[in-house]
Formats: structure tokens, sequence, C-alpha cells
């Protein structure tokens, strides 16, 4: 379990129980008592009011009352502001680029040491490129929400992600995949992920993805994606100038 999962579960457990002790929250999350103690000082610092009690019937208690004093943005929240404003610039429609990329590079600053190593691992897998304008989108519906957090569960932690896909003729399957990179193609967003069934890359839309999970105790490598050299990564922020891509 990751940093701030532990956080988010320990002050969640907090609340639900009332009082709890070191050992009871160590067992919660995994972790040794003394990453739990690093963990309540962590909280504490966000503003939360944690009290101690000793001796028996004691422990730790949050106080109800009590909020963070910082905001907590999440990797994903994060990486999703990123790459919608990448996907508007990729479509050369971001007027007001300047302004974007400054509040973005603050809220960065913001963000605690583990968070950003995880958001810029997770920006290596993004890429940007053009649509064809010849793409059928008739058929464009919209992405789950629980999307995006289980592909950054799947992408940091290198586990195979599970979901249910149904593609353009309608037909619905069930697939296992090693999620590789994103791609985006506004207004068409893909998960580009190695299918081991078919010993292959294969482009997902995101809109006919449907109950994305990440599969626990799997792993994977990571593998070069061919791109077309139109497409281009995220740290080129510049929509491509080359043709444009079209996909099936």
């Amino acid at each position: 379990m990751n940093i701030r999962r532990r956080h988010d579960t320990i002050a969640r457990t907090l609340r639900r129980n009332g009082t709890a002790t070191i050992d009871e929250l160590a067992h919660e999350v995994g972790a040794s008592r003394r990453t739990v103690l690093r963990d309540i000082s962590a909280l504490r610092y966000d503003g939360f009011v944690i009290y101690s009690e000793s001796g028996p019937g004691g422990g730790l208690q949050l106080d109800p009352q009590s909020i963070q004093t910082s905001a907590r943005l999440s990797v994903a929240e994060v990486f999703a502001l990123l790459i919608s404003v990448a996907a508007m610039r990729a479509a050369q429609n971001l007027p007001f680029s300047d302004l974007a990329d400054a509040g973005l590079a603050k809220i960065e600053k913001s963000l605690p040491s583990e968070k950003v190593r995880d958001l810029r691992r997770f920006l290596q897998c993004l890429h940007i490129g053009q649509l064809s304008p010849k793409q059928d989108l008739s058929d464009l519906g919209k992405i789950d929400p629980t999307l995006l957090p289980a592909f950054e569960n799947a992408f940091l932690e290198q586990c195979l992600m599970r979901f249910q896909y149904r593609d353009a003729k309608g037909a619905k399957s069930s697939r296992e995949v090693e999620p590789q990179a994103m791609l985006v193609l506004q207004p068409l967003w893909y998960l580009v992920a190695w299918d081991p069934m078919r010993e292959g890359f294969r482009h997902f839309r995101m809109d006919r993805i449907s109950a994305p999970e990440c599969v626990t105790g799997t792993s994977f490598r990571r593998r070069h994606v061919p791109f077309e050299k139109d497409v281009s990564p995220y740290s080129d922020t510049v929509a491509p100038s080359s043709p444009n891509v079209q996909t099936k």
C-alpha cells in the first residue's frame, strides 16, 4: 500500500472506529509500527488533530472537527489536470496556456516528494497525437470515471489490468492486459496495452472500457510501444505537426 492510501486508510479507520491502537492501524494498512507512527506525524502536519491516550483502553483518537489545512490532491487528480491541458494544447485550443502551465507548476510544487515521483512515472506513459478528420465519432461515449485511478494503480504497481471491453461492432469480451501507455487523440482516449493472449499490442478506446480493476499479485515488464512518428510523448507538449493519426 502506498503512502497516500495508507494515510487515507488511517484517517478513515480513526473516523469510523473512534479509537484505534498503533498495532491495530499497522494491521489495517499492512505496515510496521514505526511506519504508522511516521504516518500519524504526517497526518498531524497536514492538519488532522489526532490525540493519543496511553494505558489500558487507550489509543489514538481523531478529532471529528479537524480538517486538513492543506489540499491533498491525488496523483490521479493532478495527472487528469495535466493531460486535460496537454489534450487541449494538442487540439490547438488552449488560449491561456502560459497561465495553465504556471498553475500546474504551483500544484506540482505543493506535492510531497513521493507523489511527484509517482506523477513523473505516470506521465511517462502519456502520449499525444492528432486524430484524422475522417475518424468516425458517431459512437463516442463517456469514459468510466474509475478507469484513471485503476490505470494509475496498474501502471505504478505494474500489475495486470482486467476490464470488460466493447469493440466497434458492439461485441463484448473480458480482457486482462499489461497497461503500457495512454494515447490521447482528442477527443478519443486510448489505453495501449500488451495482450498476452494475443501476443501483441492493442489499442482500447477508453469510452468502451468498463469495470476496470488492477489484478493483485501479478506483475509485468515495461515494453517499448512502437507509436507512429506523429505521436509525441507528453514532454513534447507542442501539438504534433506531422500527418494526422487514424485509428480503429
